[in-house]
């Protein structure tokens, strides 16, 4: 009797970003950008929700921020993650959105007064994140749309100081005078919506 032998199924393992990107830059074939769409659609649909707080204007977001990542894929360089790039493209989409919406709007406020001792002043991180969820929620909505932006990627995207610098086009300097900048905004409208009740009330 003759043994017979099974042919095993080779595993295909996902192509990474890079490879999809030059696959599709050499081939001009859209099932490789299909994959980075099916791969990030989420991820951007839900930044442009958090930003612009309309699923209207989310999804309309969304397709157009894909149409400028395929149309500027041959210039992506690599120098960052993909994905941070895809981020970047959102997050500059969404305040070009809103800066239309709104042209009066002052997206990164600077209020001399009150933080020209910022260099001097440590706010801790449980300014952010002891706060109850829903009093966060009413405290970031009233933060101008940059402060909310930078907080949302330290805090709930769990981005580093270099990656946020990336996508800003900033230095980590920049960034992490940046984000204390809006801690202590964050700090300040609290007290003016909740007093001095306990931030975890």
């Amino acid at each position: 009797m003759t043994a017979t032998t099974t042919k095993k199924t080779p595993v295909s393992v996902p192509l990474t970003d890079s490879q999809l990107i030059a696959l599709y830059l050499q081939e001009q074939d859209a099932r490789y950008f299909s994959q980075l769409y099916r791969r990030y659609a989420g991820r951007v649909f839900a930044k442009c929700i958090s930003m612009l707080a309309d699923h209207g204007m989310a999804r309309d977001a969304t397709q157009d921020v894909f149409i400028k990542i395929l149309l500027n894929l041959s210039k992506f360089t690599e120098q960052s993650s993909f994905s941070t790039w895809v981020y970047s493209v959102t997050y500059n989409y969404c305040i070009d959105l809103i800066r239309k919406k709104k042209k009066n709007i002052l997206i990164f406020t600077e209020d001399i007064g009150r933080v020209s001792t910022a260099s001097e002043v440590e706010i801790p991180d449980s300014v952010i994140l002891e706060m109850e969820t829903n009093r966060l929620e009413k405290v970031m909505d009233n933060l101008p749309v940059g402060d909310k932006a930078i907080l949302d990627m330290k805090y709930t995207e769990d981005m580093s100081i270099k990656e946020i610098g990336e996508v800003l086009g900033k230095t980590e300097s920049a960034i992490k005078m940046q984000i204390m900048r809006a801690k202590i905004r964050a700090q300040g409208i609290y007290e003016e919506m909740y007093g001095t009740e306990p931030i975890g009330a």
